[in-house]
């Protein structure tokens, strides 16, 4: 149980300070990133960060992620720092589309009403 809630806290953590890191680099694109959720596994040796895609294009998100690799050892450096921690967690960025299908599934469900009442 206590180990769950240790992992809940740096999940909360991470959320917070990951984009304290972001804000703090030269980068305008990655400057603007909105991280959605974190979700450790492993024992927190393994970060999932998802961010907010904002209408950014296939190739946009590319090149943000390729960007994000590129800063991952100053983002966990800043995390150390920040926590006071003697290892941070190694981060993979995502971007999230959960919202995106949960609007695919509400147009689908609005349809199917439309259809039934439609019959009716």
């Amino acid at each position: 149980m206590s180990d769950n809630i240790k992992l809940l806290r740096t999940q909360s953590i991470l959320k917070e300070i990951i984009p304290e890191a972001l804000s703090q680099l030269n980068d305008p694109l990655l400057r603007g990133l909105c991280v959605v959720d974190v979700e450790c596994k492993r024992g927190k040796y393994d970060a999932f960060i998802y961010l907010d895609k904002m209408g950014l294009s296939e190739l946009e998100q590319a090149e943000i992620l390729n960007k994000l690799k590129k800063v991952n050892g100053y983002l966990q450096s800043y995390c150390r720092e920040a926590e006071g921690w003697f290892r941070a967690p190694k981060f993979h960025f995502k971007f999230d589309d959960t919202l995106e299908r949960q609007n695919q599934m509400d147009a689908l469900f609005d349809k199917i009403s439309k259809e039934l009442k439609k019959d009716d």
